[in-house]
């Protein structure tokens, strides 16, 4: 049962009218045809025409109270003894799990009534939200809070459930309200949680990833696949097939097989990889087969506690935006018995899923765009970290073929991977660092947790940023290889490719993050390379994704045929573009920032930063304010963590820290 009267309720809150929204809690735990909405008589008209006809409607001609409102809905069921919910119009921020609460309370209880209360901003716990017995409710009550107090000094069982998110008892009416209202909706967007509460599952820029057992779950997974194979029927590509493979994780293994048994009791023929596998190597099978898509569980660099799903197009190329927009929809659509199924021993015995395994394959393709003569005369000693991750097998191949003296540390099985992140980065990376410089090898190398990324550490043992070395990578492929053509960065990528690229006389694209984006741009321009400052690269000719394997051997190859030392070749290349100087920092991301930094930018006037000009400002992903020289600073937040990413690039370390020093104190203002 619903109390609506003020025409403020036809406004807009999200996507719905805030009636609409306070009608959808109602459709939550009542059916429509036991909802009664009770309209004052000077906007009842516009309200029916808002909600439809499937509801009964009860007209409150002067405003006797919400006593009276609830009288008039009982009127409306006839001979009605039970339960009533009664939820305000204007009050439309309760959350789901609330009103579950107090009416599982009630029950419980066997109260007569039950109340949500909250103590944030009144002493009264009249917030909007009863359950109340219709025969509890005595002739001539006007306020129902005023019933309630009757009911408790009769000596009738009255509850009171409790809720502690001060935003849920922001009511609307007024302008001022509704704008509090539209803050708090888009926090929840945010939070890290909801999305898992709400049994969701949500694509970032690399793909669906979530914390294992909260929102990477059995159940979502078949959800997800089943959603693919329906697109999959849809296209008549049953054929096609898919290639289903998994990291290290936890769950990955039995998440592939999950995977497998979908595709096979919806008829579509399933190649599942028998053993973990690179990404790369995944998103290579699945060009060569021309799949209909490509799957590898995998949480890529995050934390050890995550799981999630990277999905390819025939191609190899990641899904687009508007492509993983229909899938979640249709994901989240799905009840669980419209999951279909074929246990993973009988579709094997019936051949409607195999097991290959690519990897001879996928490493005669990275040879084959490899000089590994060059590589097998430089007799180089090498020393890799896979990071607990699934690069070992492929690139050690192929540095074993081409003659290389390699080591590995950090190759066991270990899904806590050490006990932090598989991200390749400098403070991850210190024995590597310390073992270059103790034992003399000419180059580390390192692969973050699915292997599509890379990092390297110089022959000194120092980390090499990935800015230096796409940079080192574009101009041997340009200058040494003769491979001519652009090329391609991320916005959070160093503009000293640009300078490059214009000292080579060839053009340098932006675009926004996510490597989707970068082969896209890749293909569309004929570009030699496409990298991100993360740690993810690929060239013309190879597959459309990053690929850490086949970017440590390139790097090796380079070595070898330049015949200098990654420092020698930094000095030659800065001798052509100068230099510039990055500095980065991420924190916690919180719902409010991700609404109101972005509001707080657009309100203040950003012409300078730290006392330098602004020449122009890009809200394309995130907000990036450009400089000059080839300056900028950029304020993003992460599409796969809970993260806000600061970066700045400068003419000076001094100004980079100044740029950054700027961003943090805006962040925190």
């Amino acid at each position: 049962m619903l109390a609506a009267g003020d025409s403020i309720l036809l406004e807009r809150l999200g996507e719905r009218s805030i009636v609409e929204c306070v009608m959808q809690i109602a459709l939550e735990h009542v059916a429509a045809e036991d909802i009664c909405v009770v309209i004052g008589g000077s906007n009842g008209d516009q309200m029916r025409a808002q909600l439809g006809e499937r509801y009964r409607y009860v007209v409150q001609e002067q405003p006797l109270g919400t006593g009276d409102a609830v009288r008039r809905a009982v009127s409306a069921f006839g001979d009605f003894h039970g339960d009533l919910l009664v939820l305000y119009g204007d009050s439309p921020m309760f959350r789901p799990a609330s009103i579950r609460g107090m009416l599982n309370r009630h029950v419980l209880r066997h109260a007569d009534a039950t109340v949500l209360a909250a103590t944030f901003h009144r002493p009264e716990p009249d917030v909007g939200g009863y359950v109340v017995r219709a025969d509890a409710i005595p002739p001539g009550c006007g306020r129902l809070a005023d019933c309630i107090h009757d009911l408790i000094r009769a000596g009738r069982r009255v509850e009171s459930y409790q809720i502690y998110d001060p935003d849920e008892v922001q009511g609307i009416n007024n302008p001022d309200d509704l704008a509090r209202a539209e803050l708090i909706l888009k926090k929840r967007l945010y939070r890290p949680h909801c999305q898992e509460e709400a049994n969701l599952v949500t694509f970032g820029t690399g793909g669906w990833r979530a914390v294992i057992g909260e929102g990477f779950t059995m159940h979502n997974v078949r959800r997800l696949c089943q959603a693919l194979a329906n697109e999959i029927t849809r296209r008549g590509t049953e054929k096609c097939g898919v290639v289903v493979g998994y990291d290290r994780r936890f769950l990955s293994r039995q998440a592939g097989s999950a995977a497998a048994e979908v595709f096979a009791g919806n008829n579509i023929a399933t190649v599942l990889l028998p053993e973990p596998a690179p990404t790369p190597l995944v998103t290579y099978a699945t060009a060569l087969r021309n799949s209909a898509y490509g799957l590898v569980f995998t949480a890529s660099h995050n934390p050890p506690e995550w799981n999630g799903l990277k999905v390819f197009r025939g191609d190899g190329s990641l899904l687009l935006d508007r492509e993983t927009r229909q899938i979640e929809a249709e994901t989240n659509a799905l009840p669980p018995e419209r999951v279909i199924k074929l246990d993973l021993d009988l579709a094997l015995a019936a051949g409607i899923v195999e097991q290959h395994d690519y990897t001879n394959e996928y490493v005669d393709a990275v040879e084959k765009l490899i000089d590994l003569e060059a590589i097998r005369n430089a007799s180089l000693k090498l020393i890799v970290d896979p990071m607990y991750g699934v690069g070992q097998l492929t690139l050690g191949t192929v540095l074993t073929e081409a003659r290389c003296r390699v080591t590995f540390i950090h190759e066991r099985h270990n899904p806590l991977f050490g006990g932090r992140s598989p991200a390749p980065d400098a403070e991850a990376l210190r024995l590597l660092s310390s073992t270059m410089r103790d034992d003399g090898y000419d180059l580390g190398l390192a692969m973050d947790g699915d292997a599509d990324r890379i990092a390297i550490v110089d022959e000194r043992g120092d980390y090499v940023s990935v800015n230096d070395l796409l940079l080192l990578l574009y101009w041997y492929l340009h200058e040494v290889r003769g491979d001519k053509g652009g090329v391609v960065r991320n916005l959070s990528t160093t503009h000293l490719l640009d300078r490059l690229a214009a000292r080579l006389g060839e053009e340098c694209y932006e675009v926004p993050v996510g490597f989707k984006h970068v082969v896209n741009a890749m293909v569309e321009h004929n570009a030699v390379l496409g990298g991100e400052s993360s740690g993810g690269l690929t060239i013309r000719g190879h597959i459309l994704g990053k690929d850490g394997i086949f970017a440590c051997a390139l790097v090796v190859e380079m070595l070898a045929k330049t015949g200098q030392r990654i420092s020698q070749l930094l000095e030659r290349v800065y001798a052509l573009t100068g230099r510039l100087y990055q500095a980065e920092e991420s924190m916690p991301a919180t719902p409010e920032m991700r609404v109101v930094i972005p509001r707080r930018l657009c309100e203040a006037p950003c012409d300078r930063i730290a006392g330098y000009a602004v020449k122009r400002i890009s809200k394309d992903d995130g907000i990036k304010l450009y400089l000059d020289n080839d300056n900028w600073a950029l304020l993003r937040f992460s599409g796969t963590e809970p993260v806000l990413r600061l970066g700045v690039e400068a003419d000076t370390p001094e100004k980079a820290g100044e740029l950054l020093d700027w961003l943090r104190q805006f962040v925190k203002a």
